[in-house]
């Protein structure tokens, strides 16, 4: 396993692990999500390809600044790392925040650089719109009304944001998950400091991409769970919208929630390399 180190255009330090050789598989954490975390496409992966796991700014081991917790900074980031690393047709993957940070990468710079994209298991805008009609509703996905929002990254900013983590994170497995490796999970999102958490958190939540997936002309996997917390029609929709993108839901029973990488590794590894090829 090799660590870098990468300075985005802003002086930003962003740790990465890398392992492996071959196609240059890039995987980027969602919320308050660690490199760590896809310990196991790193050790599972890195036979067949160049596996590279980067901790956005402020999370896991990169640089804690505090300035630039909105998606759009991020998808900088990430374009950043791309031309330091010099990869090119590269596959990469976002899980949860992870996609909406490279939708907004596509909406930025289109698929420079980029092979094959993969979208794990988020919908394309957070935040419901009280006018919806029930179609709409779907399609978005949509996790919080509006007052929520708030409510929740001030909770997470305030003197119970640790608390709030644990709850946060709780929802986001199935009953099968090991109470020591939830709370590792737990612990690395509190690399990020829960303010900055709070900060990203609200950024996040209202940002609509359903215009982009439309506009995706590279090969493209949507993964969800039937179980997640994310509606899995959600991540139907944005498929839909893709030109020849290709779906898979996880099942209850093989993990399907939102952290179906860490729950059933082995099949989603053998997913990402069926795609990769």
């Amino acid at each position: 396993m090799k660590r870098h180190r990468i300075v985005t255009s802003d002086g930003v330090g962003l740790n990465a692990l890398e392992a492996g050789t071959g196609k240059p598989l890039v995987l980027i954490p969602g919320w308050s999500q660690t490199a760590e975390q896809f310990r196991h496409q790193l050790d599972g992966l890195s036979d067949r390809y160049r596996v590279i796991a980067i901790d956005m700014r402020g999370h896991g081991d990169s640089d804690k600044p505090k300035h630039g917790y909105r998606i759009q900074r991020l998808a900088k980031d990430v374009f950043d790392a791309l031309r330091a690393l010099d990869l090119t047709d590269a596959t990469l993957l976002g899980h949860s925040m992870g996609c909406s940070v490279l939708w907004c990468y596509h909406d930025l710079f289109g698929s420079e650089r980029i092979g094959r994209y993969v979208f794990c298991d988020e919908p394309p805008f957070l935040t419901a719109n009280p006018a919806w009609g029930e179609a709409e509703r779907d399609a978005a996905g949509a996790l919080f009304p509006p007052d929520a929002v708030t409510a929740t990254a001030n909770a997470l900013a305030g003197p119970d944001g640790v608390a709030t983590t644990g709850g946060f994170i709780a929802g986001m497995v199935t009953a099968r998950m090991p109470k020591d490796q939830l709370q590792w999970m737990v612990d690395c999102n509190l690399k990020l400091p829960r303010a900055d958490a709070a900060a990203l958190l609200y950024n996040h939540c209202h940002q609509d991409w359903r215009d982009v997936m439309a506009r995706i002309a590279v090969p493209t996997l949507y993964i969800g769970g039937r179980a997640s917390l994310v509606p899995w029609r959600s991540v139907e929709w944005s498929a839909a919208q893709t030109p020849g993108a290709r779906l898979e839901i996880f099942e209850e029973a093989e993990g399907g929630q939102h952290f179906m990488f860490v729950e059933n590794p082995e099949k989603f590894n053998r997913l990402l390399a069926a795609f990769i090829g």
